[in-house]
């Protein structure tokens, strides 16, 4: 917040009586308020615009944008920042030449992992990184309370405390069965959070019609998990904002906006959304700028998709006072664009310095260390045997239950299958694409190992594991047998977090996630690298999913429609219990 002193060398600024730092010349400035694109010469003093007609205002010094369109920076409304695989310092080398400077962030798994000092552990480089990082407060964690472990807790008075942070835009994410169960503790988070003037963010994967109605009547302002038009306007009729999501599994913009375009649908409450998207994708499609492109190549106006970047984003969580435009006051978050066709930027400045220039990032990357408990936290007592994952059969051949994958979504169908057994032990059947499904409790508190199947990996021999399971993260691993399972599982517990693909009994490769299981400290391009190259060994095992290890880590959700794994066993959601793998 600015001090009154601040203030008043802004406005002295603005009028001339103090010089600018920097003064933008030959731009063309999209106002995202009015829809007009117009000259102007941009002011910044103390990293804040005083001016987009600063022509005449004497400045220390000059830069010629070279008659490129001048942009306010991109907004990414939900993510999990954990879920990048990669720190928060180190995520800048990749979002921020693309043009976001903004990243709105529920760390719900680092919360998950460490409990109130998980999430300030994920935080330890706030002030120092290029980009601005505000809190949606995780509002469930644990988010399945008695259907799986977790590490850690967050509790009313917890939440209570973080909202009170000046970093803090909003309540994170709250799924349907703490609102339409009625539970206190929940509906009491969402007060909290009003009563602080922030709003509350929704998660209504499902829900339809009166549910859907009684789940607005708890307060929740938006939504992410509309998968189509069809549930994106139910959602827009009782005043839930779009979060329009285009993460690495999750693919929603195309079906909503071509809806939107079809029906003349006015787009001022769609905002964007990655939620979730592994640093791969982001170097090779683009992050919130492959959104605003992708909107614009579907028929959206520019300057409507660039809203649906900026403004919208910034209005909705109420820090329009301070980004999401380019007027006076707002930080000078600015991205110059040669064509209004592809608004990936030439150059980015962040807080009226230059940031990105030419796709690589310019500003420095800060050396962070952080607390060597978040490098310590598995604690295995079962999961290193194949003996761990034997599941008995009660009948011959098994009827069981199974999840099965919904391409580009991380919903999840019923499904079932009839699996061979072999010495009284089901199996899995890569012939039927149908694979044992486990999750290993990592918090050394009770060796708990929950087992079902799952189709729609492709795998025909070998395993693959993830200790980024949401949203306990217990170690999550799929495989056609359980010598190559527990192979997984030894090479994730030896890095302390990975993902991790083994055969004939042994890893062959494995990205280690020492922070907290989830993040690994190295720069990008590093992560990156190892990355594709477990996706490329995946598929030489017969691996048929573009993005296995983002698909795995999302299984083992307790709240996403229709199954889910945990530690503790098969989840159906609807009904939020733990039920038997088998058919009775």
């Amino acid at each position: 917040m600015l001090t009154i002193s601040q203030r008043k060398a802004l406005i002295e600024a603005a009028s001339g009586q103090r010089s600018l730092d920097l003064a933008i010349e030959n731009v063309k400035v999209v106002d995202v308020y009015t829809g007009r694109i117009e000259p102007g010469v941009i002011g910044v003093k103390s990293g804040r615009i005083v001016s987009v007609n600063a022509a005449g205002l004497a400045a220390r010094k000059h830069h010629d944008g070279r008659g490129s369109y001048a942009l306010p920076g991109f907004i990414d409304a939900h993510v999990h920042l954990d879920s990048t695989l990669l720190t928060p310092e180190n995520l800048a080398s990749l979002i921020v030449p693309r043009g976001t400077t903004v990243m709105l962030a529920d760390p719900m798994e680092s919360a998950n992992v460490g409990g109130y000092r998980g999430l300030q552990a994920l935080l330890t480089a706030r002030e120092q990184l290029a980009y601005h990082l505000f809190l949606e407060v995780s509002s469930r964690v644990p988010t399945a309370p008695g259907l799986e472990t977790t590490g850690g807790e967050l509790g009313l008075a917890e939440v209570r405390k973080i909202l009170d942070w000046e970093a803090t835009v909003s309540l994170g994410e709250l799924d349907p069965s703490k609102v339409l169960g009625l539970r206190t503790e929940y509906l009491a988070k969402v007060q909290a959070a009003h009563r602080r003037a922030k709003i509350a963010n929704g998660h209504a994967a499902g829900l339809s019609g009166r549910e859907l109605e009684a789940y607005a009547c708890g307060g929740l302002a938006d939504d992410h998990e509309g998968v189509d038009f069809e549930e994106a306007l139910e959602r827009l009729k009782l005043g839930l904002s779009i979060l329009v999501r285009e993460g690495s599994t999750e693919r929603n913009l195309e079906a909503i906006i071509s809806g939107a375009l079809r029906t003349g649908l006015d787009t001022r409450h769609f905002l964007t959304c990655t939620d979730d998207k592994h640093p791969d994708d982001i170097l090779e499609e683009g992050h919130i700028d492959y959104m605003v492109d992708r909107a614009i190549a579907l028929g959206l106006e520019p300057v409507k998709a660039i809203q649906m970047a900026t403004l919208n984003v910034a209005e909705h969580f109420r820090i329009d006072h301070i980004v999401g435009s380019l007027t006076p006051g707002r930080w000078a978050d600015i991205l110059l664009v040669d064509r209004l066709e592809n608004v990936t930027p030439r150059q980015v400045f962040f807080k009226g310095r230059l940031a990105a220039e030419q796709g690589e990032l310019v500003a420095s990357i800060p050396q962070i260390t952080y607390s060597a408990w978040f490098t310590q936290t598995f604690h295995l007592r079962r999961g290193q045997r194949a003996e761990d994952f034997e599941l008995p059969a009660p009948s011959t051949p098994a009827q069981v239950h199974v999840i099965e994958l919904y391409p580009d979504q991380i919903i999840n169908r019923r499904g079932r299958a009839e699996l061979p057994v072999i010495d009284g032990l089901v199996q899995s059947d890569p012939s039927q694409d149908v694979l044992k499904l486990s999750v290993v409790e990592r918090y050394g508190k009770n060796g708990n190992i929950g087992t079902t199947f799952v189709r729609g990996f492709g795998l025909q021999r070998g395993a693959l594991a993830s200790s980024v399971a949401h949203d306990h993260h217990n170690i999550i691993v799929v495989g056609t047998n359980d010598a190559d399972m527990a192979a997984c599982v030894r090479a994730i517990e030896a890095n302390q977090g990975g993902l991790a693909i083994a055969a004939n009994g042994q890893a062959l490769d494995v990205l280690p996630l020492p922070l907290g299981g989830l993040m690994n400290p190295s720069p990008a391009m590093e992560v990156i690298q190892r990355l594709k190259r477990l996706t490329e060994i995946s598929q030489q095992l017969g691996g048929s999913l573009p993005a296995p290890f983002m698909t795995i880590s999302f299984i083992s959700l307790p709240t996403v429609p229709e199954f889910g794994l945990t530690d503790k066993g098969l989840v159906d959601v609807r009904e939020h219990k733990i039920i038997s793998s088998f058919i009775d």
